[in-house]
């Protein structure tokens, strides 16, 4: 029968931690998405097209002075220069023709296709830049797609917001289900709880071995939470790696950590909330 008993307990016990695991894991998932949302919004910006078309005839020379200034402008990620025969080959590879043979010679003018840094990627610092960029003789225009830069901003702002909500929303709904998972086990023994109460025990002294259980629910819950995790993510490097780095060492510290005080605390919280609970209830209630 004590063999039974523990068994049950035990089994008891591996439920509640895998509960909260769980849960854990749809919280971490979230944060972590949160946290990489700017990295990912940073690369969408840095991709955008910037292009400076220089006029014909201008002297290679003066075309790469000009972008060793321009790499020195904070707005400039970095910049490649595309000189007439090199865009004539891309055309060329991009339309599948030889358009120099119909047309008989080279329209295409040199250019500096620039990449931006994320914070200058918006219309505004754009327009300004395209301003400041008159003041070269050498440009013929500016070419970047407004409408485009715009539709990314926009939608940058709208799905940050939306995974902030998502997770304040997200970490409400764990703290209800593992509320619910301790509860359960507190339920078990509520009689024992109050027994505790009747015969003088502090509530304190009551609360204390059901808190720290349910502590070592949220602190193992947590881990193994962190260990799928950060699986996950290893394996979603693997996957995206040349495109984006989310091995970010200073965002996985942060979103392990918050996983382990998530699953801690709601423990803690959980278990005195729902002890104290039955310490305020009479005898009889606790019947029904």
């Amino acid at each position: 029968m004590s063999v039974r008993n523990n068994k049950r307990v035990a089994g008891s016990y591996f439920v509640s931690t895998l509960s909260i695991a769980l849960v854990l894991v749809v919280v971490g998932t979230l944060v972590f998405m949160l946290l990489n949302a700017k990295a990912v919004s940073n690369h969408v910006r840095e991709n955008i097209a910037f292009s400076i078309i220089v006029k014909d005839n201008v002297n290679e020379a003066e075309i790469k002075k000009m972008q060793k200034i321009l790499d020195t402008k904070p707005f400039v990620k970095s910049s490649v220069f595309i000189g007439k025969e090199e865009a004539a080959k891309n055309f060329k590879k991009e339309l599948g023709e030889d358009f120099e043979q119909v047309l008989g010679y080279n329209p295409l003018l040199p250019s500096v296709e620039i990449k931006l840094s994320a914070d200058y990627a918006n219309n505004d610092s754009l327009a300004l830049i395209e301003k400041n960029l008159g003041a070269y003789e050498i440009i013929q225009e500016v070419s970047y797609q407004k409408s485009l830069v715009e539709y990314i901003n926009d939608n940058v702002r709208k799905i940050s917001f939306i995974l902030l909500v998502a997770v304040a929303a997200l970490v409400l709904i764990s703290f209800t289900l593992i509320r619910n998972t301790i509860h359960l086990s507190v339920y078990a023994q509520r009689f024992l709880i109050k027994t505790m109460q009747l015969v003088g025990a502090k509530n304190f002294f009551i609360c204390r071995p059901f808190i720290r259980n349910s502590v070592w629910f949220g602190f193992f819950g947590s881990m193994f939470a962190n260990i799928i995790l950060l699986a996950a993510v290893y394996f979603l490097q693997q996957e995206i790696g040349n495109v984006i780095n989310v091995m970010n060492k200073e965002l996985l510290i942060i979103m392990v950590a918050f996983v382990f005080v998530s699953g801690i605390l709601l423990s803690f919280l959980s278990a005195w909330r729902s002890v104290v609970k039955y310490l305020n209830k009479d005898l009889n209630d606790l019947y029904r």
